[in-house]
């Protein structure tokens, strides 16, 4: 039975004056189709990922492209079974990713990498003289990843340039390729490492999402999951084959749960199953897990007596003063 739904994910760099006003106008005729989803308006261009009907995500891409500056957006669609978001927001951000260059910042339109087609990017895979740098952030490429790609050590975007920076060394003479969900922040990365004096730059065209769906590739030699940010959380790639490859936060076995860490000043999102979400109550560490504000001791109304026996049984103290 054909899925009702849909999830629209697009980006467009382009000039968009009164950034403020567009916001507000995209907000009412969102909400006008009966679209959710989050979308960021900026003066450098748009960014999204909505759900609708069918009917309804129809109509949001013939207003859109109606609009001429983005009469040729990119839109990548995945068949849902419902709404991927609980809400519509459209908020204006200085910029539609967070990059953060600051007076090095640029115009995609005017730097940025080759454009490599799935077909393309497989071959580069496969070259074992290509460096394949993965832009996103570490709990992404935990879920799933290019098979050989470099993870960079960073809890977020804006930390990849300084990453980049104090590695260089280790591959600024080599071929560079970059890849993210949908494309959006590889545009300015891969424009950046060019700026940066890296000579060859590439970047996976439409991102994971087009690569995943394109009929000749159809995923191959990705593994895992690609994480998304909506309420599914991740979405399959590889058609050609099923692999696992996230590891549980606490035991290390095969897992893909993802859960955010019950303290909501770490807020960390961990790999865990269902049993040792309970086991360690949802802590990620041993600071988090006896955290007076532990939303999960809350939501599960644990008392001092029942969290303590949790502690115990994983080999750990709740401290007298919790």
């Amino acid at each position: 039975m054909m899925n009702n739904y849909r999830v629209l994910l697009y980006y467009k760099y382009v000039k968009i004056e009164y950034p403020e006003t567009f916001r507000d106008n995209h907000l009412a005729l969102c909400k006008e189709i009966g679209l959710k989803g989050r979308i960021l308006v900026s003066e450098e261009g748009l960014n999204g990922t909505v759900s609708g009907t069918i009917e309804q995500t129809d109509q949001y891409m013939e207003a859109l492209r109606s609009d001429e500056r983005f009469e040729d957006i990119m839109f990548k669609i995945d068949d849902a079974d419902g709404h991927a978001f609980k809400k519509m927001h459209v908020r204006y951000r200085p910029e539609i990713v967070s990059l953060e260059l600051g007076e090095d910042d640029l115009n995609p339109n005017d730097i940025t990498g080759d454009y490599l087609d799935p077909v393309e990017f497989r071959q580069a895979l496969e070259d074992e003289n290509t460096i394949v740098l993965d832009a996103r952030n570490d709990y992404e490429y935990d879920l799933g990843h290019f098979r050989g790609a470099i993870r960079p050590e960073i809890r977020n975007f804006r930390e990849l340039p300084q990453w980049i920076k104090d590695n260089k060394e280790a591959f600024m003479d080599k071929r560079v390729v970059t890849y993210c969900t949908g494309g959006v922040r590889c545009e300015k990365l891969s424009g950046w490492l060019l700026k940066e004096g890296f000579q060859d730059v590439g970047q996976l065209h439409g991102g994971i999402h087009n690569y995943g769906t394109h009929p000749e590739v159809q995923g191959e030699l990705w593994d895992g999951k690609m994480y998304v940010f909506d309420e599914r959380i991740s979405v399959d790639i590889n058609r050609k084959e099923k692999t696992v490859v996230a590891k549980d936060w606490f035991d290390g076995s095969p897992c893909e749960r993802y859960v955010n860490c019950g303290n909501p000043y770490c807020n960390r999102q961990i790999i865990t199953s269902e049993e040792n979400e309970h086991k360690y109550v949802r802590g990620c560490s041993h600071e988090c897990r006896v955290h007076p504000a532990n939303r999960y001791i809350t939501a599960h109304n644990l008392s001092r007596d029942e969290w303590a026996k949790r502690m115990e049984a994983i080999g750990e103290a709740l401290p007298e003063t919790v």
